[in-house]
């Protein structure tokens, strides 16, 4: 080897040329051949001893022309670098893959076989697609144009449904067959067994008395109604709001032995009927005032719920997997009075009966409404209605994250309805199972690769409360807020085209102001009105659980037509024809908004599951907590009077802010791209909503836990309204109660404030 160097550097070093001669010929005997070599220069002739160098050789050879040492030379030379380049190949890999340790990733075989014919060279690496938040803005947006939804809106609100009917069995399987076809990573089904209550056998019917007249034998009904038989003097109550009873009492009258009389619209039919029912009220009459549900037939009747809550009231605070294993044990919100919906043209022919002056506004609307309590002809209720155990199915489907699998969005729509049930059921159904098709094409066809994973739900029993959700909720509560860090309901969310509404946690907020950012209608301009588009959360919102009971950040959003919304939600009138007449009968107008729907929800989703950090504001809970402070400052005096201060409540407020603030610090040193680094600070995020679910109250007592949406006396609301007593009503005030009231709000807060800060070395409270 040192001649064969020799002889290259006088190759290219400018010295005498010299050649390597290997001579390799076979013994006939068959040993193993020798090898000859020889150095020589190019004065050689023919073997001359002048200038020559001595040789290595096993035998003496004979003199070779100058063209076959040249060849000789070539030979050497080739050599050479072969034994080099196998030297350093084998040195590399050496290094790069100890012997018997590569293996397959997720096998135990071996990356390279020890048999010499199985042996595969490394294939070469392909170039990962990287796609960017413009292009899954642009990929989501031409798939939905390709998309058509009548067909799917009739289908499903062709047929009766009712909540655990072999209706709503048939759809729930042809939903779940219809997301195997999008081979979603994995979708199952969830039982649970719940008790509803529906007409019974004899119908309902509403008498005028003195003498006994038949007002009416409706056609809707109100699940969870008292069955029983009553009669009262007839009260009308507008909506049945606080203020309503307000401005009624003002004479100083009683509600005993009246039968209350209200218009739907404003709030729920179970927050009429509490307000109803504590002020004494023997029952509830419910009916659809034309001025607030335009187009609707005047014999035409409402179906809704009278209980404060959501979910089986039979299994409050817990699940209904196992109808075999229910405690004895109802929800504290089911009324104890008979409840009814009554038609337009039934209640305008009972205020032609009563007494009192004609309503004036804002208690008058088309139906000619008589107001006071001048006592008059009785009325009569009668509800027949029966409970009932029914099987609900659940369905859902998953687009698996690769790096946060565990980290999911939940989009949902509920299927059952009383009725057609078009808006109320079918529009969110469509829109759920277009997106599950469209979303998981850009994952297989696209290359989309979600960083977290993302839930189809389709519901059942959404007509009933918000049943099969809230169910769900409550059988896997003690992961659920761990786990899902949103929740995005499509429930009647195309009902008209020129206007826009939404309810929401404010954790969303900014994420709806972006997605909505560049989609445009004709008659709505999204991103310039949405800030004045916002209506409180209503207990009848698949969403309203989410947040209040589990303290998932969710939001509900949906176009309507004009100043009311769709007419005809609850009713069976609620069809293809009332929804088409909302865009003037143009398929093309429904299709269109109904891919801006369902842009809106796509773009929401995939941003939750496209970046690093949730997009989640954690500081808007500042504002809530702002105005909430500022609602109690013109109280200061009345505090004072029993003992207290505000300063707790502003050092935990302030808490609050600075949590937030040093949180937005974190972010903002972290490296998104450290995995273990970006997951513990998304799961700081994650959790700011839960931290608002009162700890001092018991989730089976007080289910809806939440201090700024929930439901009970834990609740900001229910603190101001006992607060404002104190001028208005002192009698009815209990300064004990308020005191605690307002004790476990300020340590609610703080907690959140203390939780955000992270480990507890990072929380300094003075007080």
């Amino acid at each position: 080897m040192d001649h064969a160097r020799k002889a290259i550097s006088n190759m290219f070093g400018g010295e005498p040329l010299s050649y390597t001669r290997f001579s390799l010929a076979r013994q006939p005997d068959g040993d193993n051949s020798h090898v000859e070599m020889k150095l020589s220069t190019d004065y050689e002739e023919g073997g001359g001893e002048n200038g020559s160098i001595d040789h290595l050789h096993t035998r003496t050879a004979a003199p070779r022309r100058n063209n076959r040492q040249l060849c000789y030379l070539a030979l050497g030379i080739a050599l050479f670098f072969l034994i080099g380049f196998l030297m350093g190949y084998v040195s590399y890999h050496g290094r790069r893959r100890a012997p018997g340790e590569c293996r397959n990733a997720g096998t135990d075989m071996p990356l390279f076989s020890e048999h010499k014919n199985d042996y595969q060279e490394d294939e070469a690496p392909t170039q990962e697609l990287v796609l960017y938040w413009g292009d899954l803005k642009e990929k989501l947006s031409q798939k939905l144009n390709a998309a058509a939804f009548e067909n799917d809106i009739r289908k499903f609100s062709a047929s009766s449904r009712e909540a655990g009917s072999p209706g709503d069995e048939i759809l729930a399987n042809d939903i779940h067959m219809q997301l195997q076809k999008y081979k979603l990573d994995k979708v199952w089904n969830d039982e649970h067994y719940v008790t509803l209550q529906v007409p019974g056998s004899a119908p309902n019917e509403v008498f005028i008395d003195g003498p006994r007249e038949l007002l009416e034998t409706p056609k809707g009904y109100v699940a969870y109604s008292k069955s029983a038989e009553v009669s009262g003097k007839p009260v009308y109550g507008n909506y049945g709001r606080e203020e309503d009873f307000r401005e009624l009492f003002k004479g100083n009258g009683s509600l005993a032995g009246t039968v209350m009389l209200f218009r739907a619209g404003e709030i729920t039919f179970a927050e009429k009927v509490a307000n109803a029912q504590k002020r004494g009220a023997l029952g509830v009459l419910i009916y659809p005032d034309p001025a607030d549900y335009p187009g609707l037939e005047s014999a035409d009747g409402l179906f809704g719920h009278a209980h404060l809550g959501t979910g089986d009231p039979f299994t409050p605070g817990f699940p209904s997997f196992n109808h075999t294993q229910f405690p004895p044990a109802k929800s504290s919100g089911l009324p104890v009075i008979p409840v009814q919906t009554i038609s337009s043209a039934a209640a305008s022919k009972l205020f032609r009966l009563m007494n009192g002056p004609d309503c004036q506004p804002p208690w008058k609307g088309n139906v000619p409404a008589k107001c006071g309590l001048e006592p008059g002809r009785n009325v009569t209720l009668r509800v027949n209605n029966e409970f009932v155990e029914r099987k609900l199915l659940n369905i859902f489907g998953v687009i698996k994250g690769v790096e946060e699998q565990d980290r999911y969005i939940v989009i949902g729509a509920q299927r059952d309805a009383w009725g057609p049930g078009t808006v109320k059921a079918g529009v969110g159904t469509a829109l759920l199972l277009t997106l599950a098709g469209v979303l998981s094409d850009m994952v297989q066809t696209d290359g989309y690769k979600p960083r977290r994973s993302i839930v189809f739900a389709s519901w059942s029993a959404g007509d009933f409360g918000a049943v099969g959700a809230t169910e769900w909720l409550e059988g896997y509560t003690a992961s659920l807020h761990l786990k899902a860090f949103a929740y995005i309901n499509l429930d009647a969310a195309v009902a008209g085209s020129q206007d826009f509404k939404f309810s929401g946690s404010p954790m969303l907020k900014s994420l709806l102001k972006e997605a909505i950012s560049g989609i445009q209608l004709p008659l709505v301009n999204l991103a310039n009105t949405l800030a004045q588009k916002e209506v409180p959360f209503r207990m009848d919102d698949a969403s309203f659980p989410f947040l209040s009971y589990s303290g998932i950040p969710a939001i509900s959003f949906g176009f309507h037509s004009g100043r009311k919304s769709y007419p005809y939600l609850g009713t069976t009138a609620d069809n293809m024809d009332s929804l088409l007449s909302t865009f003037g009968n143009s398929v093309a107008a429904l299709e269109k908004t109904m891919r801006a729907a369902a842009e809106v929800a796509g773009r929401m989703a995939l941003r939750m599951t496209h970046d690093h950090e949730l997009y989640l504001d954690y500081k808007s809970y500042d504002d809530k907590m702002r105005s909430f402070v500022s609602s109690m400052v013109p109280y200061r005096r009345e505090l004072q009077s029993m003992g207290l201060s505000l300063t707790w409540l502003f050092v935990a407020r302030g808490d609050f802010s600075r949590a937030t603030k040093a949180l937005d610090q974190d972010v903002m040193k972290t490296d998104l791209e450290n995995k273990v680094a970006c997951r513990a600070l998304n799961d700081r995020i994650m959790k700011v909503e839960y931290h608002f679910l009162s700890p001092y109250v018991s989730p089976k007592d007080s289910p809806l836990r939440h201090i700024f949406f929930g439901s009970g006396s834990h609740t900001v609301q229910a603190l101001l309204d006992h607060l404002q007593l104190r001028k208005t009503d002192p009698s009815a005030f209990n300064e004990t109660v308020f005191k605690n009231q307002l004790a476990l709000i300020t340590w609610t807060i703080q907690g959140a404030a203390n939780a955000i800060s992270g480990d507890i070395w990072n929380i300094d409270n003075e007080f």
